[in-house]
């Protein structure tokens, strides 16, 4: 039996709630969340917790903001005239899409739009948020070195995503 360690790949199905007990995500019914421990590729809170789990473990864990997606970060919030976006399309409040912020592409939303002047953040949705999750696991194993290596998990014998082995 595999215990959850910092070189795990991890299978769980979970529901994530907000303060307030409502369903913000879950995963698919047969279909479990996988990732590896030790790259944030979950919260930090949520990892801490996995550690020392099995398969077949099944619990609950509250976070606050700080042990989930931080608190938000005003030097991720901009404005851009409306200019900068094609002529063509509509934008609306709440919409949101990819783009290079900090030398690296994120995920943005508009919030603000007044006149020519659109304002974005490009803080997580869930910033400065409490959350709730619901877990349970559903597979654990060891990493390869290669996964380790590369920071994400390899499914089967093929890592068709372009970069050299």
């Amino acid at each position: 039996m595999h215990v959850i360690d910092g070189n795990s790949v991890v299978g769980i199905s979970y529901v994530l709630k907000g303060e307030a007990g409502e369903v913000l995500d879950k995963s698919s019914g047969s279909d479990p969340f996988v990732f590896l421990m030790g790259v944030e590729a979950i919260v930090p809170g949520l990892e801490k917790a996995l550690l020392g789990k099995t398969v077949g473990n099944a619990f609950s864990v509250s976070l606050n903001p700080e042990e989930a997606y931080g608190q938000p970060h005003q030097d991720l919030v901009g404005h851009v005239p409306r200019s900068q976006f094609p002529s063509d399309l509509e934008i609306t409040r709440g919409m949101r899409f990819q783009c290079e912020v900090a030398g690296g592409i994120r995920m943005v939303a508009i919030r603000e739009i007044e006149g020519d002047t659109i304002t974005i953040d490009a803080n997580h949705e869930l910033a400065g948020r409490s959350l709730h999750f619901d877990i349970n696991v559903e597979s654990v194993r060891s990493a390869t070195a290669q996964e380790i290596s590369h920071r994400h998990v390899h499914h089967g014998d093929e890592c068709d995503h372009g970069h050299d082995h």
